[in-house]
C-alpha cells in the first residue's frame, strides 16, 4: 500500500470527519447504509494496482474459454435453470485477500468469485464520502480502464438500462427494503432511475411483466437481478411468475451466471493467484484436511463455511460434490489505525460485461476486518473495520 498516503491519512484522521462521513451515508438517501463503513480507504501503490487488475482480468480471460464452458456445464443444480441463457453474464465479481509473500511483499491471493452484480451504485457514493469528508485528493479514484464518475455511471447506464426508458428496467430483489444493501439500490435509482421492485409486485400477463409505478401499470422490459435463489429458497414467497417461464424480458444478468461462476469455479481456475481447490468429492487422498476451507457451492455471505473440516464432516455430507475444499488463505494483517491496531482487508474487482462487448474492469470494493473471517459477526465492537474502497491514481500505462 503506498506508505505516504497512509501517513498523511492516519495523521490528518479526525474523528469528527468520520462521524459526518457516516451521518452523509445514513441520511443522504431514503434508506441508510446498514453495514458498518470503515474509517479509512485503501491507498494503492501503482505496483499493486498494477498486479491486482492483472490479476482479475487473467482469471476472467479464463472464464471465457470454451474448457471453463465445459466445465461449467453441470454447475446449475436440477430445478432452476432459467430459460433464454445470455451467451455471457454481464457482471463479474472477483474477491482477492490481501496476503503477503514470504520476501514481505504485498499480494493478491483468490478467495471467491460470482457471476452476479454486487454494489456497483454504492461504491460510486462511498468513494465520493471518503473524498469529500477527509478532504482527499481529486484525482484519485477507484476505478480502472481511465473511468472517471461520469464515465463509470454512463458504462453502468449502458450495461443496466441499455437503449431502454429507465422506467421498463427493474432492480428485482426479495423485499428490497429489508435488504441489507439497500442503500445501493437507493443510489442504483438516484443515477440510473430504475426503481427497487420486490418480486410480490410483479405481475405477469401472457409473456409480458408489469409492475405498478406512480400509479400506472408499467412492462417489464429488462430486469436488473439481485435475487439469490439461496435466499429465494430460505425465505419462499408467493409472486405471480416463475424464474423457469418462459418470459419477454431481457435479465442484466442471467440468473443462470450465479452458478455457472462461483465457488464451483474454484477447482477449475489456476494462476499464480489462486490456491489449490477441490470438489469435496475430489479431494485428494493424502492431503492434510487442517490445511483447508469447507465451503457450500452456493451459500451467500459466508453461511455454511467450515473453518475446520474433518474426514468425518465429510462423510456425513448428503451432497460432497455440492461443497468445495479450498486452501487455507492467510490475510496479512498490514494496515497501520492510528489506535496502534492492525486491520486486514480483501479486495473485490468489479467487471461489466455489456451485450456484445467484452469483460472490463471498472471499479473495486473494499472489505476490512481484524477478525478471524471477513463478516460482521467477527468484528463487532471494532474499528477500522468495514466497507471500504481502494484509491490509485490510475493504472500505470
Amino acid at each position: 500500500m503506498n506508505p505516504t498516503l497512509r501517513a498523511a491519512f492516519n495523521a490528518s484522521f479526525r474523528p469528527e470527519r468520520y462521524d459526518a462521513l457516516v451521518e452523509e451515508a445514513n441520511t443522504h438517501y431514503c434508506w441508510p447504509t446498514d453495514f458498518r463503513i470503515s474509517e479509512t480507504p485503501l491507498f494503492l501503490t501503482p505496483e499493486f494496482t498494477a498486479e491486482i487488475a492483472g490479476a482479475a482480468r487473467e482469471l476472467v480471460r479464463q472464464l471465457q474459454t470454451p474448457a471453463f464452458a465445459q466445465h461449467a456445464a453441470d454447475s446449475i443444480p436440477p430445478g432452476l435453470r432459467v430459460p433464454n441463457e445470455t451467451a455471457h453474464p454481464i457482471f463479474i465479481q472477483v474477491d482477492f485477500a490481501i496476503c503477503t509473500t514470504p520476501d514481505g511483499r504485498l499480494t493478491p491471493r483468490l478467495i471467491e468469485l460470482q457471476g452476479f452484480p454486487s454494489l456497483y451504485g454504492f461504491q460510486v457514493f462511498l468513494g465520493g464520502l471518503y473524498r469529500r469528508h477527509f478532504g482527499l485528493d481529486a484525482g484519485l479514484r477507484s476505478y480502472f480502464g481511465g473511468l472517471d464518475d461520469d464515465s463509470y455511471v454512463a458504462a453502468l447506464r449502458e450495461a443496466i438500462v441499455g437503449s431502454c426508458a429507465a422506467e421498463n428496467v427493474v432492480l428485482l430483489e426479495i423485499k428490497p427494503e429489508e435488504q441489507k444493501t439497500r442503500i445501493d439500490f437507493a443510489v442504483t435509482e438516484a443515477l440510473l432511475g430504475v426503481r427497487p421492485v420486490c418480486l410480490t409486485q410483479v405481475r405477469k400477463r401472457g409473456r409480458q411483466l408489469f409492475y405498478e409505478r406512480d400509479g400506472r401499470e408499467v412492462r417489464i422490459e429488462r430486469i436488473y437481478n439481485r435475487v439469490i435463489f439461496d435466499e429465494l429458497q430460505r425465505k419462499p414467497l408467493d409472486f405471480g411468475f416463475s424464474f423457469l417461464d418462459e418470459l419477454d424480458v431481457t435479465w442484466i444478468g442471467h440468473p443462470n451466471w450465479y452458478f455457472r461462476i462461483s465457488k464451483h469455479s474454484l477447482p477449475f481456475l489456476k494462476s499464480a493467484h489462486t490456491s489449490p481447490a477441490y470438489f469435496a468429492d475430489q479431494f485428494p487422498a493424502g492431503e492434510d484436511l487442517g490445511n483447508y476451507v469447507l465451503k457450500p457451492l452456493y451459500s451467500f455471505a459466508g453461511l455454511g463455511v467450515d473453518m475446520e473440516p474433518t474426514a468425518e464432516k465429510l462423510a456425513a455430507l448428503d451432497d460432497p460434490h455440492g461443497y468445495i475444499l479450498q486452501q487455507k488463505v492467510a490475510y496479512d494483517p498490514f494496515l497501520p489505525t492510528v489506535e496502534g491496531h492492525l486491520s486486514k482487508a480483501e479486495m473485490r474487482m468489479m467487471f461489466l460485461w455489456p451485450e456484445g462487448g467484452q469483460p472490463q474492469l471498472v471499479n473495486n470494493l473494499v472489505r476490512m476486518s481484524q477478525g478471524k473471517m471477513m463478516g460482521v459477526d467477527f468484528n463487532k465492537n471494532k474499528t477500522w473495520v468495514g466497507a471500504s474502497v481502494g484509491l490509485h491514481h490510475g493504472e500505470p500505462g
